[in-house]
């Protein structure tokens, strides 16, 4: 497992510090730990035993990668009120991927948006790049 700094590499710090910001607007009001990866994943911790970043490279190496055929090509999309994008979650209840409001080709279908997430769930799942921990504990 690797932690990135992407240190000289300033879109890549812009990108994490925005996607930083993003799942901490989201998700500092429920208390909970989070682990961020590299393609804006998230994987949230409700149990705060052992090392984060750890346990959650163990969940989304099974849970990331979409596999033809079974539960992880399923996905849902959910429009964030505020307009900036969407949350797109799989077949595991704690691990759900931020698409940015510019990122879908077409940002008016679900379908787009759902698959454009999965996929950005699939190469996190298969790179599992941890960029950011959130100790809630």
């Amino acid at each position: 497992m690797t932690v990135r700094g992407w240190v000289g590499d300033h879109d890549r710090v812009d990108d994490t510090e925005h996607l930083v910001e993003v799942w901490r607007r989201i998700l500092e009001p429920s208390g909970v730990s989070w682990v961020l990866f590299e393609n804006g994943t998230c994987v949230v911790l409700k149990e705060h035993d052992g090392e984060l970043a750890g346990r959650a490279v163990e969940i989304l190496r099974q849970y990331g990668p979409v596999r033809a055929g079974g539960p992880a090509g399923d996905f849902g999309t959910h429009a964030l009120k505020d307009g900036t994008g969407w949350l797109v979650s799989g077949h595991h209840p704690d691990v759900v991927t931020y698409v940015g409001s510019g990122e879908p080709a077409d940002p008016s279908s679900d379908l787009a948006v759902g698959l454009h997430g999965r996929s950005k769930r699939h190469r996190d799942g298969t790179d599992l790049q941890v960029v950011h921990v959130e100790d809630a504990r």
